[in-house]
């Protein structure tokens, strides 16, 4: 009984892999209003992420695992929309990058008029997850890490 359950289950989590759509990791915006307001967005986060790091630092939180852990995950989240406020520049303003689908596999990048290496750093720009997900992770352990530190400071407490 419990074969066919897992048999059952796993052939649902085929099935929806194999009926899923692409996924991209940076979203194309319609009009120019969508993406100003989007770009404006990444300046802002930029600016607050920078933000919180100081005050972290001012108030000499870091000294404490977890609010270091949040500063690395600020600084991250910077890099990030960095890297992400760069692709749409590249790709949508600017309109030095063209990407075309060849096939579900395969895409082919091309920069009208400009060296070589763009490509490249575009490409390099696109793997954006590589900066989010450490920045997560760190948010994660820090937020964590305070929960521990307050749950040893108040014993007494009970949790919901």
């Amino acid at each position: 009984m419990a074969f066919y359950r897992y048999r059952q289950k796993t052939w649902l989590i085929g099935a929806m892999l194999l009926i899923a759509e692409p996924a991209f990791a940076t979203q194309a915006h319609s009009a120019p209003e969508g993406l100003y307001a989007h770009q404006l967005a990444h300046i802002f986060f930029i600016v607050s992420m920078g933000v919180l790091i100081y005050w972290l630092r001012e108030r000499q939180l870091v000294r404490a695992v977890g609010w270091r852990y949040i500063q690395y995950a600020a600084l991250f989240f910077i890099l990030w929309n960095l890297d992400a406020f760069s692709v749409h520049l590249l790709e949508e303003q600017l309109a030095v990058i063209d990407v075309r689908r060849i096939d579900p596999w395969r895409i082919s990048i091309t920069a009208a008029h400009q060296p070589g290496v763009l490509i490249w750093l575009y490409y390099a720009a696109k793997l954006d997850h590589l900066l989010c997900v450490p920045a997560l992770l760190f948010l994660y352990f820090g937020l964590r890490r305070l929960l521990k530190e307050t749950e040893a400071k108040s014993p007494g407490v009970s949790q919901p």
